[in-house]
């Protein structure tokens, strides 16, 4: 059975609740900022508050700890600011009241999160959550797509954080994907996906290697020149 996710707000953190059927004890998670707790599917929400409120000041430790290391942003995560998804900006709306996911309606961002000093934090994390989200389900899509073409089959595929790559292959056969990819132009993210494709070929960046990314996608040389140009506008 698929696990089931949802959103709840307790003693002052917003945390993501994944309920599933594969674990047997909670399992608390910090990562990047964001607080996720992976929870047996019938675990009760009094349990559940307990869990968050006995770990509360770790928690916020973590938190604080993503935050120090953070590079300086000029972002303030308020309504106007634009954000790129797939190569296009979109408009960012952020609405007060009880916490709600980040969704793209009608070519804006929307976001509902509590008043307080938490606030930008608050948005920023969910924005990536967003993110990740969308990413694993464009990039699965993509590499359904390209794989047939290139002429392999990958074990997995995944999302995660990289500071200076944009995907990696795994002997294997899992590829991960950088998943401030989906930021950019939907071309960019079509090379980004041949390129960890063609890595289940050749394990190299040999010339053989660069054949077959050019065969599929023929103006690669373009596409990896824009990366370099703009990898640093890949951020939250």
């Amino acid at each position: 059975m698929i696990a089931q996710t949802e959103y709840i707000e307790s003693h002052g953190l917003i945390v993501e609740i994944i309920r599933s059927n594969r674990i047997k004890s909670a399992d608390l998670r910090v990562e990047e900022g964001a607080v996720s707790l992976v929870v047996p599917r019938e675990l009760t929400q009094e349990r559940i508050g307990q869990v968050i409120k006995d770990k509360k000041k770790w928690i916020r430790h973590k938190i604080l700890l993503h935050r120090e290391a953070q590079p300086v942003n000029a972002r303030k995560y308020i309504s106007g600011e634009s954000f790129a998804y797939m190569g296009r900006n979109y408009r960012l709306k952020v609405k007060h009241g009880q916490f709600t996911p980040f969704k793209l309606v009608e070519g804006r961002f929307q976001v509902t999160v509590p008043v307080g000093k938490e606030q930008p934090h608050m948005v920023r994390n969910a924005l990536e959550r967003w993110y990740k989200h969308r990413a694993q389900l464009k990039l699965q899509q993509k590499v359904q797509r390209y794989a047939s073409i290139v002429g392999v089959e990958p074990f997995l595929v995944g999302v995660k954080t990289f500071k200076s790559r944009w995907g990696s292959c795994s002997a294997k056969g899992k590829i991960d994907f950088n998943w401030k990819i989906i930021m950019a132009p939907n071309r960019i993210i079509d090379y980004v996906v041949v390129h960890e494709l063609c890595h289940l070929k050749h394990h190299d960046h040999s010339e053989r290697f660069w054949r077959e990314v050019g065969r599929v996608i023929p103006e690669f040389a373009d596409c990896r020149a824009w990366l370099k140009e703009n990898a640093g506008v890949l951020e939250l």
